[in-house]
């Protein structure tokens, strides 16, 4: 069963709160929290929201405990502090005795996190990440990482891991790919991983407008802006980021570099339909005239 928290924290008045809940919580102990401890260590700011963040996340748990018999909040290893902090609100408020299971973050090679807060995040909706996409993001693996994510995230035998991981230079790239397929067809089925397997070959070896490829329905009857179509297309943050791109000769349109920050995209310029938008050599986007 999944619930909204919305339920009971919108209608929280603030002077109860600090009342009923706020009293329960010591500002030393927080302060000794690590997510409150290391940003203050490094002088990062830290909002006032978001320092009550554990107090909303420990008062959630309690009220999960409350409404639904809910005894057990899992995580992963950076919100110990915040359910440890809901253990004890829950003890305070008379709540059944409530427990926690944390596990290691996931991190990648560079020591960034896997997870929604992260640039790039691994959404398993299709609707947020195409399988295309999926498939995509095992595919360009760091070689560093290739052994520990075919180990986590496929159910290969190890004896194959192994032999995977092993191999060197330009080989690793088969090994990605079978990463990229296993995962893919764990979450979206094997038609899905070889139909963005053949995608990605027409792609990078042919490099044909492959009609597995995201897809961005966009108005070019009047003319787009290639900072703006690169925005709309997400292979960009900003305008100023897809102007620095295209000064690199990163961007390009069917194929072609583009050299003028000022092109404008119209229909004129489809084929078969669709526009092919592509940032350096990985990401690709069809525009579709909308």
């Amino acid at each position: 069963m999944m619930v909204d928290n919305a339920e009971w924290l919108t209608k929280l008045n603030y002077i109860e709160m600090l009342r009923d809940v706020g009293k329960h919580f010591s500002v030393n102990r927080m302060l000794a929290m690590d997510s409150v401890k290391l940003r203050l260590e490094r002088e990062h700011e830290l909002s006032f929201i978001e320092f009550n963040y554990m107090i909303l996340q420990a008062y959630d748990f309690a009220e999960l405990s409350k409404r639904y018999g809910c005894n057990l909040q899992m995580g992963g290893s950076d919100q110990w502090g915040n359910i440890v902090n809901g253990i004890d609100l829950g003890r305070r408020m008379g709540t059944q005795q409530l427990f926690a299971l944390t596990s290691p973050l996931i991190t990648l090679s560079s020591g960034a996190k896997m997870g929604k807060t992260a640039s790039g995040a691994v959404w398993l909706n299709a609707d947020m990440r195409s399988p295309y996409e999926y498939w995509q993001f095992w595919r360009n693996t760091e070689d560093a990482d290739v052994g520990r994510f075919l180990r986590l995230f496929t159910t290969l035998p190890l004896d194959e891991v192994k032999r995977l991981e092993s191999l060197q230079g330009s080989e690793i790239n088969e090994a990605k790919k079978v990463l990229a397929n296993a995962a893919t067809t764990l979450l979206h089925g094997s038609a899905a991983a070889d139909d963005a397997a053949e995608t990605a070959r027409k792609t990078f070896e042919e490099g044909a407008s492959a009609e597995g490829l995201p897809t961005v329905t966009i108005d070019l009857s009047a003319g787009v802006g290639i900072l703006a179509a690169s925005v709309a297309a997400g292979l960009a943050a900003s305008n100023g980021e897809a102007r620095r791109s295209i000064q690199g000769g990163g961007i390009r349109v069917n194929d072609e570099i583009v050299k003028d920050d000022k092109l404008v995209l119209t229909s004129a310029m489809a084929k078969d339909g669709t526009i092919k938008l592509s940032h350096g050599k990985k990401k690709h986007v069809l525009l579709k005239q909308g």
